[in-house]
């Protein structure tokens, strides 16, 4: 009977340096050498840097749900599985003659050396918001030297889900000297933005209103970095509230919820608020 589960081979020529965490990175990057080798796994070896793409954003959020559930198995089992992925690009790439995985670690080593002058130079630094003033004004000096955007806004991936985008756009447009003197200057930018959301409405007119609403949500993502806060995290927070929520409501009002009034529906809300809030397990 073949088992099927058998003992991985030690993988030969791979160096060990007494270092667990250096060790255990040449190891990963002989696996996956390996995978890509003429007789390696014909799968690995069909993919591209382009096919791989959407893995590294899979793995990416699969990483940050392990790290807010607060679960260390499977952040670390999630953190392996984007730096496979990290190792695999790179491996492609180097088989294609374009870099490898230690012009990466070349580029982002120097980025960050340079970036820090407070701790590999002789800046000195206030606090963490000087910190994050200066990396912006060395990003902006090393973007203009490329002859590439400059402005403070430059460097925000088109492809970021919107209110991440926008929550660090924000972020940025406060760090570059646009911001309100207090949070609730921010706060009332969402109050004039959310009443002109309501005379949109009021008007009838849906692309007034569909342009007002994103006015109400990118107003929001900009508050977020007044309020110190994670605007992507705090809306994935409320979603997991509110499908606890709905769970519980579909609990109390039973088969026939679909058929259930609103009144029925909003004391159910209520009541799965109140169970929540009491720690008490809700729909029972």
């Amino acid at each position: 009977m073949t088992d099927e589960n058998p003992t991985p081979r030690p993988l030969e020529g791979v160096p060990t340096t007494g270092e667990p965490r250096v060790d255990a990175l040449y190891r990963l990057l002989a696996i996956v050498d390996r995978l890509r080798a003429p007789d390696g796994c014909p799968w690995d070896k069909k993919q591209t840097t382009l096919s791989m793409a959407p893995s590294l954003i899979e793995e990416a959020h699969e990483l940050v749900e392990a790290i807010e559930a607060g679960a260390d198995g499977a952040t670390v089992e999630e953190a392996g599985d984007l730096l496979m992925v990290v190792f695999l690009v790179a491996r492609i790439a180097q088989d294609e003659g374009r870099f490898d995985l230690g012009a990466a670690a070349r580029a982002v080593g120097d980025k960050l050396v340079r970036r820090h002058p407070h701790v590999f130079g002789d800046a000195e630094v206030t606090g963490s918001e000087h910190v994050i003033a200066n990396w912006e004004k060395i990003k902006a000096e090393e973007r203009a030297e490329k002859d590439e955007d400059a402005s403070a806004l430059a460097g925000v991936p088109r492809a970021m889900p919107a209110l991440q985008r926008a929550s660090r756009i924000g972020a940025k447009a406060v760090a570059a000297g646009f911001r309100w003197e207090s949070p609730e200057g921010a706060l009332a930018k969402i109050e004039e933005e959310v009443a002109e959301l309501r005379a949109a409405f009021d008007s009838g007119d849906r692309t007034r209103v569909e342009a007002e609403l994103g006015d109400v949500l990118m107003a929001s993502a900009f508050f977020a970095s007044y309020a110190k806060a994670d605007a992507e995290r705090a809306t994935r927070t409320a979603l997991l509230r509110f499908e606890s929520r709905f769970r519980a409501m579909e609990a109390e009002l039973g088969p026939d919820a679909r058929e259930a009034t609103l009144e029925r529906w909003m004391a159910a809300w209520r009541a799965a608020k109140a169970a929540e809030s009491s720690g008490e397990p809700s729909g029972s």
